[in-house]
Protein backbone atom coordinates (compact mmCIF):
# COMPACT_ATOMS: atom_id res chain seq x y z
CA UNK A 1 0.00 0.00 0.00
CA UNK A 2 0.96 3.19 -0.81
CA UNK A 3 1.78 6.21 1.81
CA UNK A 4 -1.50 8.00 2.34
CA UNK A 5 -1.19 11.65 3.69
CA UNK A 6 -4.15 13.69 5.34
CA UNK A 7 -2.69 17.37 4.34
CA UNK A 8 -4.38 19.76 7.32
CA UNK A 9 -4.42 23.05 6.38
CA UNK A 10 -4.98 26.04 8.60
CA UNK A 11 -6.19 29.39 6.88
CA UNK A 12 -4.94 28.59 3.30
CA UNK A 13 -6.27 30.93 0.45
CA UNK A 14 -8.90 28.90 -1.82
CA UNK A 15 -6.40 30.11 -4.84
CA UNK A 16 -4.21 26.85 -3.50
CA UNK A 17 -7.26 24.82 -3.48
CA UNK A 18 -8.50 25.60 -6.75
CA UNK A 19 -4.53 25.15 -8.58
CA UNK A 20 -4.56 21.74 -7.18
CA UNK A 21 -7.43 20.59 -8.66
CA UNK A 22 -6.63 21.98 -12.13
CA UNK A 23 -3.56 20.46 -12.09
CA UNK A 24 -5.66 17.01 -11.08
CA UNK A 25 -8.26 17.78 -14.00
CA UNK A 26 -5.13 18.39 -16.59
CA UNK A 27 -3.98 15.21 -15.28
CA UNK A 28 -7.10 13.01 -16.05
CA UNK A 29 -7.59 14.59 -19.49
CA UNK A 30 -3.84 13.50 -20.37
CA UNK A 31 -5.03 10.37 -19.34
CA UNK A 32 -3.12 10.21 -16.50
CA UNK A 33 -3.57 8.77 -13.05
CA UNK A 34 -3.00 12.03 -10.46
CA UNK A 35 -1.64 11.71 -7.20
CA UNK A 36 -4.11 10.97 -4.93
CA UNK A 37 -4.42 13.89 -2.36
CA UNK A 38 -6.72 14.08 0.92
CA UNK A 39 -6.96 17.50 2.72
CA UNK A 40 -8.96 19.33 5.08
CA UNK A 41 -8.75 23.10 5.67
CA UNK A 42 -9.64 24.92 8.96
CA UNK A 43 -9.98 28.74 8.79
CA UNK A 44 -8.09 29.42 11.91
CA UNK A 45 -6.37 27.64 14.57
CA UNK A 46 -8.96 27.74 16.92
CA UNK A 47 -10.97 25.32 14.74
CA UNK A 48 -8.17 23.25 14.46
CA UNK A 49 -7.84 22.24 18.09
CA UNK A 50 -11.06 21.68 18.58
CA UNK A 51 -11.58 19.34 16.31
CA UNK A 52 -7.41 17.73 16.93
CA UNK A 53 -7.76 17.92 20.86
CA UNK A 54 -5.22 15.79 22.87
CA UNK A 55 -7.52 12.99 23.74
CA UNK A 56 -8.55 12.58 19.67
CA UNK A 57 -4.44 12.67 18.81
CA UNK A 58 -4.18 9.83 21.90
CA UNK A 59 -7.11 7.98 19.76
CA UNK A 60 -5.16 8.73 16.21
CA UNK A 61 -1.59 7.14 18.07
CA UNK A 62 -3.73 4.13 19.61
CA UNK A 63 -5.17 3.31 16.58
CA UNK A 64 -1.59 3.20 14.38
CA UNK A 65 -0.02 1.22 17.15
CA UNK A 66 -3.12 -1.17 17.71
CA UNK A 67 -4.62 -1.27 13.76
CA UNK A 68 -7.73 -1.80 13.39
CA UNK A 69 -10.32 -2.06 16.04
CA UNK A 70 -13.73 -1.79 17.96
CA UNK A 71 -14.65 1.76 19.15
CA UNK A 72 -14.82 -0.22 22.55
CA UNK A 73 -11.45 -1.96 22.02
CA UNK A 74 -9.78 1.37 21.72
CA UNK A 75 -12.07 3.11 24.35
CA UNK A 76 -9.98 -0.05 26.40
CA UNK A 77 -7.00 1.32 25.19
CA UNK A 78 -7.14 4.29 26.29
CA UNK A 79 -8.85 4.36 29.08
CA UNK A 80 -11.47 6.63 28.16
CA UNK A 81 -15.50 5.84 28.71
CA UNK A 82 -17.07 4.78 25.51
CA UNK A 83 -19.57 7.23 25.24
CA UNK A 84 -17.01 10.24 24.86
CA UNK A 85 -14.47 7.85 22.63
CA UNK A 86 -17.58 7.56 20.13
CA UNK A 87 -18.15 11.09 19.82
CA UNK A 88 -14.95 11.58 18.98
CA UNK A 89 -14.13 8.99 16.52
CA UNK A 90 -17.57 10.30 15.22
CA UNK A 91 -15.77 13.98 14.74
CA UNK A 92 -12.34 12.50 13.88
CA UNK A 93 -14.75 10.71 10.99
CA UNK A 94 -16.05 13.82 10.24
CA UNK A 95 -12.57 15.44 9.31
CA UNK A 96 -11.36 12.46 7.34
CA UNK A 97 -8.93 11.61 10.22
CA UNK A 98 -10.21 8.11 10.54
CA UNK A 99 -12.35 5.69 8.87
CA UNK A 100 -14.26 2.37 9.21
CA UNK A 101 -12.92 -0.50 6.47
CA UNK A 102 -15.35 -2.95 5.37
CA UNK A 103 -16.02 -4.99 8.58
CA UNK A 104 -16.33 -1.80 10.47
CA UNK A 105 -13.56 -1.31 12.32
CA UNK A 106 -12.05 1.74 13.06
CA UNK A 107 -8.75 2.62 10.90
CA UNK A 108 -6.46 5.29 11.05
CA UNK A 109 -5.66 5.08 7.46
CA UNK A 110 -2.70 7.60 7.33
CA UNK A 111 0.84 7.41 8.00
CA UNK A 112 1.21 11.26 8.27
CA UNK A 113 -0.61 13.87 8.95
CA UNK A 114 1.22 17.24 7.58
CA UNK A 115 -0.06 20.48 9.00
CA UNK A 116 0.40 23.50 7.55
CA UNK A 117 -0.70 26.76 9.53
CA UNK A 118 -0.32 30.29 7.55
CA UNK A 119 -0.02 32.91 9.88
CA UNK A 120 -3.09 35.69 9.94
CA UNK A 121 -3.01 38.65 8.37
CA UNK A 122 -2.26 41.80 10.24
CA UNK A 123 -5.48 43.79 11.58
CA UNK A 124 -5.51 47.06 11.66
CA UNK A 125 -6.03 49.17 14.95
Amino acid sequence: MSERILNVTVGGALDSTLELAAHTMAALERGEAPVPYFGVGFSDVGQLFAVFTPRRWDLLAALRDGGPMTIAELARRVRRDYKNVHGDVEKLAEWQAVEKDDKGLVVAPYSKIVVDIRLPRGRAA
